[in-house]
């Protein structure tokens, strides 16, 4: 098992976009019992990634709940470095 920031990481290179609650859906089954797996905590690390160019926010909507949802890709040298890096 992959630590939980690297399988954020490499989701999105499975994935055209995603946002952290498709995150936290995509990761339940194998990370479900982490504290870290979290609205919170992914946010932290889908905006350091971005920080560290290897995802791109491509758009953000409201949710039903009024929530800020934010969309997340990784651009292809972005996920050639995750590739890179971090293996299946």
């Amino acid at each position: 098992m992959k630590p939980l920031n690297y399988a954020i990481l490499k989701h999105f290179t499975k994935v055209k976009e995603a946002c952290a609650e498709d995150v936290i859906d995509a990761l339940k089954g194998e990370y479900g019992n982490f504290k870290a797996l979290n609205r919170d905590d992914v946010i932290s690390v889908l905006l350091t990634a971005e920080a560290n160019a290897l995802l791109e926010e491509t758009r953000f909507e409201m949710d039903k709940t009024d929530v800020l949802r934010i969309y997340f890709k990784a651009h292809k040298e972005g996920a050639d470095t995750i590739n890179k890096y971090i293996k299946d």
